[in-house]
């Protein structure tokens, strides 16, 4: 009797498990109806691109909080990543459907680089929690809409690499929570948008583009900035002194002109970019500079080169108006062991440089001295644009005794 109620009781068990197994699960986990229906919109406005199987996973008869690309949050869709993000990876093609703005609870929306052109579409100022829009790399064109001045929560946007059109929109530079602001090559015209100082960016790149105008004020939190190839004009002394935070300045390729202050030489940058604009007056930087990479090339700058650049990595003067002799200390660094590895001095009138003709340049590093008022006492190749000029013409070099 004993063993038969043992195995009663075990099959009891069996039943009960077996029961509680084929229970109705709860319903949490079904998507929202209206993210399922912008999600189908979605799909039916994109493509793979030959070589790419993103949309292979996307089978709307079982649970899309499984697609690839879609991560929920509950019953609805927190995060949409279109596309395979592999590297190399083939895109997508087709467009962005306005059905996206009915993500009520989108925090972050991305597309690899692919194919996708048309507009941004106005409806993502309706995802209010949006923090990151990051598109780079397809073919969207149009303006950047108004509307998204009113995404509060946005931190990154990104629509770099596109066909983006138009102004900057002043709200998007007044968004509260924007701290990276990536519209580099596009077609933008207008100006470079004002800040607010309490703005939190700390990244701003438009480079690439037809920006006009003047280099505002910015926030002093900033910390990396790019404005080269625009066509910017105006001066920028009293705008870069204060960006005492900024560890990269790229402001090459405009009309920018007017003094460089020595404040820009003692910023935590790591690359210094001035190069190809009308930067004019002397270069007198107030302590030693440790920026790897300074370029000053193809500007106005004049008066004797300072030694206190001899701490640079790699410093580019070339084509402007130096005069004088080359300082010892930017020699001893190039030859020893000291951190200069390049430094091109080539289209200016320099006068004179204390090297030995005996000298033997390390292999690890650059000097180019062509087309100055002085005869370059060691061969260094220059590159192909410094000429094959190794002198400036006697009638430009009034002070030469050589």
């Amino acid at each position: 009797m004993a063993v038969t109620a043992r195995r009663l009781r075990a099959v009891v068990a069996c039943v009960v498990l077996a029961a509680v197994a084929a229970a109705p699960r709860p319903a949490a986990g079904i998507l929202d109806p209206n993210d399922f229906l912008a999600l189908q919109a979605v799909r039916r406005s994109l493509d793979d691109m030959p070589g790419s199987a993103f949309f292979d996973g996307w089978d709307f008869t079982a649970d899309p909080c499984g697609f690839p690309g879609v991560f929920c949050d509950g019953d609805r869709v927190a995060s949409l990543a279109l596309g395979d993000p592999r590297a190399g990876s083939p895109g997508l093609t087709g467009r962005l459907d306005p059905a996206l703005g009915r993500l009520f609870a989108l925090t972050e929306l991305s597309l690899v680089p692919g194919r996708v052109e048309g507009q941004l579409p106005a409806s993502l100022a309706s995802c209010s929690n949006l923090r990151f829009l990051a598109v780079s790399k397809n073919l969207l064109s149009g303006q950047i809409p108004d509307g998204f001045g009113a995404l509060s929560n946005l931190r990154t946007l990104d629509v770099s690499f596109n066909q983006i059109s138009g102004a900057i929109p002043p709200s998007i530079a007044a968004l509260p929570s924007i701290t990276n602001l990536i519209l580099c090559h596009n077609q933008l015209t207008g100006g470079v948008p004002s800040f607010q100082d309490s703005s939190p960016l700390l990244r701003l790149d438009l480079k690439h583009n037809a920006l006009t105008g003047g280099v505002p004020t910015l926030p002093a939190g900033l910390q990396y900035l790019s404005l080269s190839a625009n066509k910017l004009s105006g001066t920028v002394d009293q705008v870069l002194p204060r960006l005492t935070r900024l560890n990269f300045l790229d402001l090459s390729m405009n009309q920018l002109d007017g003094p460089i202050p020595a404040a820009v030489f003692a910023l935590p940058l790591s690359v210094l970019q001035l190069q190809r604009n009308f930067f004019a007056g002397p270069v007198q930087p107030s302590s030693d500079v440790t920026i790897p990479v300074v370029d000053l090339s193809y500007n106005r700058f004049w008066g004797q080169l300072s030694p206190l650049l001899a701490g640079v990595g790699q410093l580019y003067l070339n084509n402007n108006r130096f005069t004088g002799e080359v300082p010892s200390r930017l020699v001893q660094e190039l030859l020893g062991s000291g951190g200069l590895q390049v430094l091109y001095l080539q289209h200016n009138f320099l006068t004179g440089i204390e090297i030995s003709p005996s000298s033997s340049l390390p292999s690890t590093v650059s000097l180019c001295l062509m087309y100055n008022c002085m005869v370059p006492p060691v061969y260094a190749p220059c590159p192909i644009k410094a000429g094959s000029q190794n002198t400036r013409p006697a009638d430009q070099c009034p002070e030469w005794r050589g």
